[in-house]
């Protein structure tokens, strides 16, 4: 008799669900007790997994046993409470269930005719994103495995809907601390790396307009053509938020496009106090959000809005033979005619699900928690003798400093950081602002509450009072 391994029969497939998820609640259920990072000689025992292809199966519980006991441990604790380091990933377990029902049934969404009902449901969840960006009519967008895509994504709608096929004169503006993603994403777009200017920034770490519109007046001057400002809401370093109202003013008066990186602090518009600090972020011709940071997504979840949604298809469609006829409704979206991707998977329902489950306020409640977390903190770190706040929290980023007469103060504080994290209840990274290196506390895990803060706060106390001493 044949057998098809690759074909599962049901009582199969629930055993894999179960072994499977026995481990997943186990480790789930964990996250507080275990360690924020547990990276020590992980590079080693990685190097020990180098094996060619695999020619016989293995046993599927052993596989799972060394998957979660060996594998899987040994890494940063992006999922826990106590990382507060870099901007942290979510993982919500309902968008992970979304997840597994979006595999299973393996329908394609690229094409708005293969699966018409599934493809609306993604453009609806797109749709909720124009709306807490503040878009109206005419706008639209597009999910994306991250930043890095989605910066690509409207650079190269801005690139052809700005500039001739000849682009290599065109200019393009961030500030000192955009992320870096936006100058990758300009050169995988085809410019030079010099065509990207940096703006210096403030003492709020914001970019300085006035810079800014001294060196598009240099530029035009010089034959150059100046034709994107990318703002920042919400920086990887400190959390600084443009003064995106004054941007916007800048790039209608110049008649350039306004990008603005939303992937860490567009979210927080959900918030009153995020949609101050934000105010003129629906003045942009395009924002990308990042999902898997502050609605607490999985990784791999990104979106790129744009005011005009036709500026996308213009700048993405392009036509095969053996492709399904094309949506010409403006309701009906085919996602690869707006985006690089033809080939993607099911992104939108690990979204839908946890929205359509609890709505949006859950979600702004989280934030809304964060923003008051960071902010104790930063009162707290007051209290610290020899701590110097070096950016005031603008969103959920903090970032200090300890210093102490006649040290080298980089190092001192490369060794505070490294005294927290060896504790391992918390974990926190550094940055470099205003030229110094700072550490840095980054508050988005939707499994940070306040007892965790106070953990980081006495942590960095004691490494503090030991340095201080």
């Amino acid at each position: 008799m044949t057998t098809y391994p690759l074909e599962p029969a049901g009582d199969a497939m629930r055993a894999l669900v179960d072994g499977a998820m026995q481990r997943i609640v186990a480790h789930l259920t964990s996250l507080p007790e275990q360690p924020a990072s547990n990276v020590e000689g992980a590079a080693d025992f990685a190097r020990t997994l180098i094996e060619p292809l695999p020619r016989a199966g293995a046993d599927y519980e052993a596989l799972l046993d060394t998957l979660f006991n060996d594998y899987i441990p040994r890494s940063f604790n992006a999922a826990g409470p106590g990382y507060l380091a870099f901007i942290p990933g979510g993982g919500l377990f309902h968008s992970a269930v979304a997840d597994l029902i979006a595999d299973a049934v393996n329908r394609y969404v690229g094409v708005f005719a293969a699966a018409p009902a599934l493809a609306q449901l993604e453009a609806n969840v797109v749709r909720w994103f124009c709306e807490i960006a503040g878009y109206g009519e005419g706008s639209g967008g597009v999910l994306t495995t991250g930043g890095s895509l989605a910066n690509l994504t409207a650079l190269v709608a801005a690139r052809k809907a700005m500039l001739p096929e000849d682009f290599l004169r065109g200019t393009l503006y961030c500030s000192d601390q955009t992320h870096h993603a936006f100058q990758k994403a300009a050169g995988v777009a085809g410019f030079p790396a010099a065509n990207v200017r940096e703006i210096a920034s403030d003492a709020r770490f914001r970019i300085r307009i006035d810079a800014l519109e001294e060196r598009i007046a240099r530029d035009r001057a010089d034959g150059f053509t100046p034709f994107l400002i990318g703002g920042s809401a919400g920086t990887t370093a400190t959390g600084a938020v443009d003064d995106l109202d004054a941007l916007a003013d800048v790039a209608q008066r110049e008649r350039l496009w306004f990008h603005v990186d939303g992937a860490y602090g567009a979210f927080f518009m959900l918030t009153e106090r995020g949609s101050d600090v934000m105010r003129g972020i629906a003045r942009a011709d395009s924002i990308i959000l990042d999902p898997h940071k502050t609605l607490f997504l999985p990784f791999g979840t990104g979106a790129v809005i744009v005011k005009d949604a036709m500026t996308l298809r213009r700048a993405h469609s392009a036509h095969a033979d053996y492709l399904p006829e094309m949506q010409e409704s403006a309701e009906l979206v085919d996602f690869c005619e707006i985006s690089t991707e033809l080939s993607r998977d099911f992104r939108g329902l690990r979204v839908w699900l946890p929205l359509k489950l609890f709505g949006i306020e859950p979600f702004r409640q989280q934030l809304d928690e964060k923003l008051d977390l960071a902010r104790w903190a930063t009162e707290q770190l007051r209290t610290i003798d020899g701590i110097e706040i070096v950016a005031e929290p603008q969103l959920s980023v903090v970032a200090f400093r300890l210093v102490r007469d006649g040290a080298d103060l980089d190092a001192l504080n490369r060794e505070l950081m490294r005294r927290v994290n060896e504790k391992k209840r918390v974990m926190v990274t550094g940055a470099v602002a205003g030229g110094a290196f700072v550490v840095r506390i980054c508050v988005v895990s939707f499994r940070t509450h306040m007892e965790r803060m106070q953990l980081a706060i006495d942590d960095i106390r004691e490494a503090a009072a030991s340095l201080t001493s």
